[in-house]
């Protein structure tokens, strides 16, 4: 049963990671795969969690300390406000989008993540975003617009399995 329900959604994933996985070989002709994505070597950070304070000028404290240890390319897990409606836990996943503009006040200020940005690229690192564009908070300014969202016969919001504090981006409407 399980299988059979959710085969559409494993079939996607499998087929995702072996297209992650042709790209990284460099296989396809079609489009050429660039040294720093070949041979990176990839730290992924949540700012959160990084360190004491938390916050983007922490991790740009420690930008000497990651290139030291080979890291090539930083990847900041989303960035973004955390939506607060139906969050998991006291503060909410930072895939739960609430603002795809906006900078999560407790990291710090888009200037704070500019100057990360300026400080690694001084340094020769590549520093990449984790995007979530396949869902959003339910308190997300994109609400107001609620044709951009899954819904189910019902008509109510489409919710993936387990991710209670997500709602599902519909790419069917072309607006």
């Amino acid at each position: 049963m399980f299988m059979r329900k959710h085969r559409p959604r494993i079939t996607r994933i499998v087929c995702g990671l072996i297209a992650c996985l042709v790209a990284v070989s460099g296989v396809s002709a079609q489009r050429p795969v660039r040294d720093w994505v070949r041979d990176g070597v990839i730290y992924e950070i949540y700012p959160r969690a990084f360190s004491q304070q938390g916050n983007f000028n922490a991790i740009t404290a420690r930008l000497d300390e990651l290139k030291n240890l080979g890291v090539t390319i930083l990847w900041l897990m989303p960035i973004h406000p955390i939506g607060q409606e139906k969050k998991k836990g006291t503060i909410g996943s930072p895939y739960a989008v609430r603002d795809y503009y906006g900078i999560n006040p407790d990291y710090g200020t888009a200037e704070d993540l500019k100057r990360l940005v300026r400080e690694a690229h001084a340094r020769g690192l590549k520093v990449i975003i984790d995007i979530v564009a396949n869902h959003t908070s339910w308190d997300s300014v994109c609400m107001k617009h609620p044709e951009f969202y899954k819904t189910r016969r019902t008509r109510q919001h489409h919710v993936p399995i387990r991710l209670v504090d997500i709602a599902a981006l519909s790419y069917g409407n072309q607006q």
